[in-house]
């Protein structure tokens, strides 16, 4: 029986108890959802295989106490087939303990499952656009972009197990004043002179100039210098944009779409954007501007759109590049940005409403907090090629892609991090990637050696997996959908890195406490049998995790 068919069971009893509370002429009104109705994994094994506070929640409309009701509840549940016994607890918690068989049936549908086991519906039809990264094409990317690389990679393929139609997007800032300092750097570079004062430094600006030089089929040096400088501008612009796609597809990270924040002005964008506002009334002139009422919204002030001397105002784009995802048919619209840009969200979001639209649904913002790299517990500060900030190459070139991925996505991206680079290099427990990849290669390693015993899976007989142990790893993997559904809504794959380490140690327990393979001349039994089929069961759950993390899953370390 799976968590969701128990508490659709759980769900029909209650109902039962509502109706038969009505026919005996009493008031009751039970406004309960079938997903209002939740299991929980008892902390303490002892309790059972599932607990539900249901019972405190309904005892009031029903009109008995909450214990009460749990036992009426409890009564019904004992009469389920899968169901070994019920208790109550407490003010009227019940806990659930299913029969053995019940309970180890799942080993089976996992492996039968495979890969699909863990995807859900939760978004099926939703059209979610998740922009992430969007790093400025002025230099290589630095920490906080190499975080939502993973992070965001790694969101959008939880979301996708979760059934949504989803397009990975990058926002290529290649309109405004960074872009002019760029090639001014690139210029100065090439012609031996210093950095502008506003302008970027690093090895690899003089690396673009001479890219540049090498890529420019005239001469150079008969174009007056501000031609010099637009050539150096479109060359260095475009090179910078292959080496980020570049070192992203390294990290696992592709998009399914580039969009160029100078095409918003060519393609008159911002002009129905604002054309669609101002139909809305939300638009007026004041100064020879043109401003959007964003105070109706919420917003600390209203915003300049264009200003009194015809350029755009940033906001301008913002206002453009939402109405083409709208009509580009997407539902909601994610975007990921760094904690510098914490201020940004209530325009973002007055906008979002003066369009018509729903904020935190059809936009959703997502912060990030800062990243660290220690090394000898110090940080490390400076990129040997870009000078002065730490970059994607650090990163990888310290630990690797695996490492780097897990360790980015396996905390809260809302709060800083510190990466012991130090921890990271161990091939041991406490580092948190090993001690998960070598869980996976372990279940490959007793699935190889299980063959070479003769030890099949021509038997399933799940009433034989009565171990502690067994019941406690068959407790976590069942969890694995629930997890994979709450990282998708809360948009927080954290969830399941910490959930395959959770995993990781209840198999190396199992393994420690239950033989697959026989010793010695002992002979190959049902249970030896059974045994492998929860192996592979979490090999496979340990696969589809780290799947969805963008980690492998090594088959031997």
């Amino acid at each position: 029986m799976t968590p969701a068919e128990l508490s659709e069971s759980l769900f029909a009893l209650i109902q039962q108890l509502g109706e038969r509370r009505r026919q005996s002429g009493s008031e009751t009104i039970l406004d309960l959802a079938p997903t209002d109705v939740t299991l929980e994994r008892p902390r303490n094994r002892d309790h059972g295989d599932w607990s539900s506070s249901i019972a405190m929640k309904i005892a009031k409309p029903l009109g008995f106490s909450p214990r009460e009701i749990a036992a009426q509840l409890a009564e019904g549940l004992e009469a389920l087939p899968d169901v070994a016994s019920v208790e109550i607890a407490g003010p009227g918690f019940i806990n659930i303990r299913l029969e053995a068989a019940a309970a180890g049936a799942l080993a089976k549908t996992i492996v039968e499952a495979g890969p699909v086991y863990g995807t859900g519906h939760l978004y099926d039809g939703i059209k979610i656009n998740l922009e992430f990264v969007s790093a400025n094409p002025t230099g290589p990317i630095h920490m906080g972009g190499v975080r939502w690389a993973a992070v965001g990679d790694s969101l959008a393929r939880v979301l996708k197990a979760e059934g949504a139609d989803v397009t990975r997007e990058y926002y290529f800032n290649d309109h405004g004043s960074q872009i002019d300092r760029f090639a001014r750097s690139v210029l100065a570079a090439h012609l031996g002179e210093p950095t502008p004062e506003d302008g970027y430094g690093g090895a690899y600006i003089g690396d673009i100039a001479d890219q540049v030089v090498a890529k420019f089929a005239g001469n150079l040096a008969a174009l007056p210098r501000d031609e010099q400088q637009e050539v150096f501008r479109q060359i260095g612009v475009d090179l910078m944009f292959t080496e980020i796609k570049e070192k992203l597809h390294g990290f696992g990270v592709d998009f399914d779409v580039y969009f160029h924040e100078d095409s918003l002005h060519e393609s008159g964008a911002v002009n129905r954007a604002i054309a669609r506002l101002r139909e809305q009334g939300h638009i007026f002139e004041s100064d020879g501007a043109i401003w959007l009422r964003t105070t109706t919204f919420g917003d600390d002030r209203d915003r300049v759109i264009i200003r009194s001397n015809g350029e755009p105002a940033y906001i301008s784009g913002d206002l453009g590049y939402y109405l083409d995802k709208r009509e580009r048919g997407f539902d909601q619209n994610l975007i990921m940005l760094g904690a510098d840009h914490h201020g940004y969200v209530g325009r973002m979001m007055a906008m979002v409403e003066a369009f018509g639209d729903v904020p935190g649904v059809n936009l959703q913002i997502l912060i990030g907090q800062m990243v660290n790299l220690l090394k000898g517990g110090e940080p490390v500060r400076m990129s040997k090629r870009a000078g002065t900030i730490v970059t994607l190459d650090d990163l990888v070139d310290a630990v690797g892609v695996d490492a780097g991925r897990y360790s980015l996505v396996r905390s809260s991206s809302d709060s800083q991090l510190d990466i012991d680079l130090d921890l990271l290099g161990k091939r041991t427990n406490e580092n948190p990637v090993f001690y998960v990849q070598y869980a996976h290669a372990r279940t490959q390693s007793v699935a190889r050696n299980a063959v070479a015993a003769g030890v099949d899976r021509s038997v399933f007989a799940p009433e034989l997996l009565t171990h502690d142990s067994e019941s406690a790893l068959l407790g976590v993997l069942q969890e694995y959908p629930r997890v994979v559904a709450q990282a998708a809504e809360l948009r927080e794959p954290h969830r399941i890195a910490r959930y395959l380490e959770e995993v990781a140690g209840y198999y190396h327990r199992w393994y420690d406490g239950c033989r697959v393979i026989p010793l010695g001349d002992e002979p190959v039994t049902e249970l030896h049998r059974t045994r492998l089929w929860l192996n592979d069961a979490t090999g496979q759950v340990l696969r589809n995790g780290l799947g969805l993390l963008g980690v492998s899953a090594p088959e031997r370390m």
